[in-house]
């Protein structure tokens, strides 16, 4: 008997045990999907917009690449005003600058101890200029944050192409992160090699492009210079931050921000299109950057000044990048005088309004939302977390469970153009496929089939009327996770 007893009661501490921990598995947040944001990563995603500043001799001698032959003398902008820089880029949007401290001329935009190639040898205050500095004094003096180019291929410097001139690189990197930081990212391309001035040897020198730098070791150079906070690194290999593979502001529809970067380096031929979608079974958390400038060329070019994208344009760029999940890039470049140009200024203003009014009231703010399934049936995972404006609370599903149903009332019929979608990414990017409904004539209609949702999309979907929507989730990684549905 008294064993019976013992099995009997072993048997009902065992239930309890399996009830309450299958509790509290269900309450816990689920498992993060690896990779994930890393915290500088994930500010960079909520920044969504940053201007990019092309400016140097180039500005004056009408190219896109310098030789590295000019003269410092021909750097003379006249009517400088970087305040009008940041206060056209503030009212526009953008939370972040990044300027071209050196293009492949190899000209400094700050007084350099190393090269007699820079600003302190042209026209400019007399020779007591340093465009960085006003720049990035500006930037902070407007909310903004600073960043630079500093382009690794130097066609001006008689050492490049040799060992000697990566000692050269980084003393210039140590002088602009020691004398201009913070720098929230650092950013250099693929252009590398090729003919140059070269201190005079007018010649071509190629290098290897996936060793010469010695990238892993000048990184972890510069993050010794300002570990905090950290330091994004731009190029077509990341390792931070990616290119999106072309210069149009257009990022694939479906756009993973992972991807295995083990056989990827800067300058890289044929790797494109992965660049755009970035992969699904990506090892790395680094996201698409979607760089493109407002004109045809990246430096100003008077005979572009009627070529300036339009409002319309630059609204569908940002469709194409900020509503794709990534962030957007844009150059505006200053002109000889050294101000942004009118024709550039007017367009941005006009597709600020744009965005303003397209975006501006949010139909589905704190709408009543139900679903076919939340995660233990915890009011924590309640679908009511997509409209409330918050966006660290979040609609999740058991574990298990990659699909999920989401149905907002909006209360009156109201006309719809946009739907907002987010999804918490910082627990990693999960959903590959979902749809929108919206009801009309008494039964649900598709208006709206998506892959990837990331960081954010946007879906035109409009116009249309409707009381009701309804997102289908179609196919996870694993338990979908909703922070953010809106709904204009």
């Amino acid at each position: 008997m008294k064993n019976i007893h013992l099995i009997l009661t072993l048997l009902l501490i065992q239930t309890i045990f399996i009830s309450c921990g299958s509790e509290v598995n269900e309450i816990a947040p689920p498992e993060p999907v690896m990779p994930i944001p890393s915290a500088a990563q994930m500010d960079w995603h909520e920044m969504e917009m940053i201007a990019f500043l092309h400016f140097t001799t180039n500005t004056f001698t009408n190219k896109e690449w310098g030789y590295g032959d000019e003269s410092p003398s021909i750097f003379n902008p006249t009517e400088l005003d970087v305040d009008q820089w940041m206060t056209t880029l503030k009212e526009a949007g953008f939370k972040g600058v990044i300027l071209t401290a050196k293009h492949h001329d190899g000209f400094c935009l700050w007084p350099s101890e190393y090269t007699e190639h820079d600003v302190a040898n042209s026209p400019y205050k007399n020779g007591n200029g340093d465009i960085v500095k006003e720049v990035s004094e500006a930037a902070r003096e407007h909310g903004l944050k600073f960043g630079v180019y500093l382009s690794p291929w130097d066609r001006n410097h008689a050492d490049y192409g040799d060992p000697s001139y990566i000692d050269y690189y980084r003393n210039q990197l140590e002088e602009i992160f020691t004398d201009y930081g913070p720098v929230f990212e650092m950013w250099f391309d693929g252009a590398n090699g090729g003919d140059g001035y070269y201190g005079g040897a007018n010649e071509t020198r190629t290098i290897d492009r996936q060793t010469y730098y010695d990238w892993p070791t000048t990184i972890d150079f510069v993050r010794e210079l300002q570990p905090e906070p950290k330091v994004l690194f731009f190029s077509d290999a990341g390792p931070d931050i990616r290119w999106v593979g072309n210069e149009h502001g257009v990022v694939a529809e479906t756009n993973w921000n992972t991807i295995n970067n083990d056989t990827l380096y800067a300058g890289q031929a044929g790797i494109n299109d992965l660049l755009a979608t970035g992969s699904e079974d990506g090892t790395k958390w680094i996201p698409a950057e979607v760089d493109v400038s407002i004109r045809p060329g990246w430096f100003y070019h008077p005979e572009e000044d009627d070529e300036v994208k339009s409002p319309e344009k630059l609204f569908e760029i940002y469709m194409t990048s900020v509503g794709r999940g990534s962030t957007l890039l844009l150059n505006i470049p200053p002109d000889r005088r050294g101000l942004l140009h009118e024709n550039d200024v007017a367009a941005l203003k006009e597709w600020r309004t744009m965005l303003d009014e397209t975006f501006s009231t949010n139909i589905a703010a704190g709408a009543e939302v139900t679903a076919d399934s939340y995660r233990g049936e915890f009011d924590i995972y309640h679908p009511n977390h997509i409209t409330d404006d918050d966006h660290e609370t979040y609609w999740t599903t058991g574990n298990g469970i990659p699909t999920g149903v989401l149905e907002i009332d909006l209360g009156d019929e109201k006309e719809i153009s946009y739907v907002v979608l987010q999804e918490y990414i910082r627990l990693g990017q999960r959903i590959r496929s979902f749809s929108v409904d919206v009801w009309q004539n008494d039964e649900w209609q598709n208006i709206a089939e998506a892959t990837t949702m990331g960081y954010k999309r946007i879906l035109d979907v409009g116009p249309v009327t409707t009381n009701r929507i309804r997102i289908n989730i179609n196919d996870s990684k694993a338990s979908p996770i909703v922070s953010n549905v809106e709904v204009y």
